[in-house]
């Protein structure tokens, strides 16, 4: 079941059924299987429990360190970047994502290069970088078609590129 109902157009946030995150997240528990701790941080993130989300997040990043495969631990550390980026820790996130690009680039992970520079341009995005968000979205899209991703994920990033654009384009208006 997909919790997302679309896409926020100006800040590119996920729009979930807020009902429906809260259900699963009592289903969950404190269930300890790597993708039932990942699947938490994010209803917490997207629920603004931020607090809880930034403790689970940094468990769940030494979980996959100690029990995971590299990608399990790529997939954590991304998603502890987003978790930063919601609480405002822009410097934090870029970093992060920064070294998950790097991995996934130099592994040949395409699926998970395109995750990770997708986020990273949410959070030039939020921090106000356009043109290196632009990158990062112009990227994981590249990344994506070339993985032949479902046309979802497709239209996700199509309308961050939108979102980049109508924000250049007013701030070369506004001055």
């Amino acid at each position: 079941m997909s919790f997302i109902k679309g896409y926020d157009p100006e800040t590119l946030r996920e729009l979930v059924d807020a009902g429906a995150c809260k259900e699963r997240l009592d289903e969950i528990g404190d269930q300890r299987s790597l993708p039932a701790m990942l699947e938490r941080v994010w209803l917490l993130k997207v629920l603004d429990r931020l607090d809880d989300a930034l403790v689970l997040s940094e468990q769940v990043v030494r979980h996959a360190r100690m029990a995971g495969t590299r990608k399990d631990l790529l997939r954590a550390r991304v998603l502890h970047a987003t978790v930063l980026q919601y609480r405002g820790a822009y410097p934090a996130a870029i970093h992060e994502l920064n070294r998950c690009t790097e991995e996934a680039d130099g592994q040949d992970w395409t699926a998970l290069s395109a995750f990770a520079h997708q986020h990273r341009g949410k959070v030039h995005y939020d921090a106000g970088s356009i043109a290196a968000a632009r990158a990062d979205f112009k990227r994981a899209l590249f990344l994506r078609q070339e993985a032949g991703a479902p046309e979802e994920q497709l239209e996700s990033l199509l309308l961050a590129i939108d979102a980049v654009d109508r924000r250049r384009s007013s701030a070369s208006v506004a001055s």
